[in-house]
């Protein structure tokens, strides 16, 4: 298996500029190669000399075009013809034929990295043993060819692993792009139905008193009536906020709410007047506690009296209803119904470190709890500003 998995064609790097100035590069060695036949042959001899570097430049052609185009099939037996050309210069250029084993070497580097090494080894001690060992040559090793081979093929080699580095990176920033689209997409998603499931509700809770008082009290139905008209424009103010990312739920402003949306479902509120017990930074999100927490009394609990306890650290929903759960199985009560709502809030105070409490309490109601811890990220921030409970 080659690299071209990571480095093949399609890829940014392999594309353009690069890849010609690399493979047009390459092209000195044989040319190098060419230069010494003609200096240690001549005749028909030099003839076949050139003949050989001329095929083994065709092949390196071929093999530059099959790797951009990923014909991966003909990188191996283009490798393999040029190697045998290599060694078939050896008689017509004698020690300079080892530039054409640069050139081998060096694609080696590129398309089998895990090869490299050995490769290298391979040819810089065959420039240096061959010339030496061949007497009629009348030379000494071949360093300088040595010397030309490993530094070419580990220049090939570092811009390779710098071609993985860099589609390594293009993969990790789509895929870092696509999971903030799908995180954004959650939380506009999230958002949305916490805003409409408590606003549509309350909606509905007022759009049943004004029908039950319309024949008995006009002026207190058409007053429920404008109630729902504020409420509708609420939701869809919130819901443009929500969509842009600037909007965010107040403490305060959702008690004012809650006991607003208590009181007409019919239910007796004991909520907190202030929320100056809570630090700055927590409470937007008990905002988001208390919103869910009193819209899923008013939907499901069928409750007579709900309770919210606010502390430093935690706010504590409570009813004394009966109401079952989705569907009224009875098995426990998801906020707002469908459990989305639920999942949202332990979304929400699990991004701040805090902990929810779901569950029934004996011998009826629901409890709602959640926890942030006392000395979480930022509480320090927060001590100077916090208000006297």
């Amino acid at each position: 298996m080659t690299d071209l998995d990571r480095v093949g064609p399609g890829r940014p790097w392999a594309k353009g500029w690069r890849r010609l100035l690399l493979g047009s590069g390459m092209m000195v060695f044989p040319a190098l190669t060419a230069v010494a036949v003609g200096g240690t042959v001549s005749g028909a001899a030099a003839v076949a000399g050139y003949a050989v570097v001329a095929a083994f430049c065709v092949c390196y052609a071929l093999l530059v075009l099959a790797f951009g185009r990923g014909r991966r099939r003909w990188i191996a037996p283009l490798l393999a013809v040029m190697i045998a050309l290599s060694l078939a210069a050896l008689p017509f250029a004698h020690e300079n034929a080892f530039f054409l084993a640069t050139v081998v070497v060096s694609v080696v580097a590129i398309l089998w990295r895990q090869h490299a090494a050995w490769a290298v080894a391979t040819g810089a001690l065959a420039a240096l043993v061959v010339p030496w060992a061949v007497r009629p040559w009348h030379t000494g090793p071949g360093g300088f060819q040595a010397l030309a081979l490993v530094f070419t093929s580990l220049t090939c080699g570092a811009f390779a692993e710098i071609a993985a580095t860099n589609t390594a990176l293009f993969a990790a920033r789509a895929e870092v792009a696509r999971l903030a689209s799908e995180a954004e997409r959650n939380r506009i998603a999230r958002d949305l139905h916490d805003l409409l499931g408590h606003s549509l509700t309350a909606i509905t809770v007022k759009s049943r008193v004004a029908q039950r008082l319309a024949g008995k009290d006009l002026d207190q139905a058409v007053a429920e009536m404008a109630a729902v008209e504020t409420l509708s424009r609420q939701a869809l103010s919130d819901v443009r906020a929500a969509v842009t990312g600037y909007r965010e739920a107040t403490l305060a402003g959702e008690l004012a709410r809650g006991r607003e949306l208590l009181r007409a479902a019919g239910v007796m509120a004991d909520l907190p007047t202030a929320a100056d017990a809570v630090a700055p930074r927590e409470r937007e999100l008990f905002g988001w506690v208390v919103r869910e927490g009193i819209t899923n009394v008013v939907r499901h609990a069928r409750a007579d009296r709900c309770s919210v306890l606010l502390t430093a650290t935690s706010v504590e929903i409570r009813d004394d209803g009966t109401g079952g759960g989705p569907g009224g199985t009875g098995g426990g009560k998801g906020l707002t119904g469908d459990g989305k709502g639920l999942t949202g809030l332990r979304e929400r105070v699990a991004a701040a470190g805090g902990t929810v409490e779901a569950g029934p309490l004996d011998p009826r109601g629901w409890r709602l709890l959640v926890t942030v811890p006392q000395n979480g990220p930022g509480r320090e921030d927060d001590e100077g500003h916090r208000g006297t409970p």
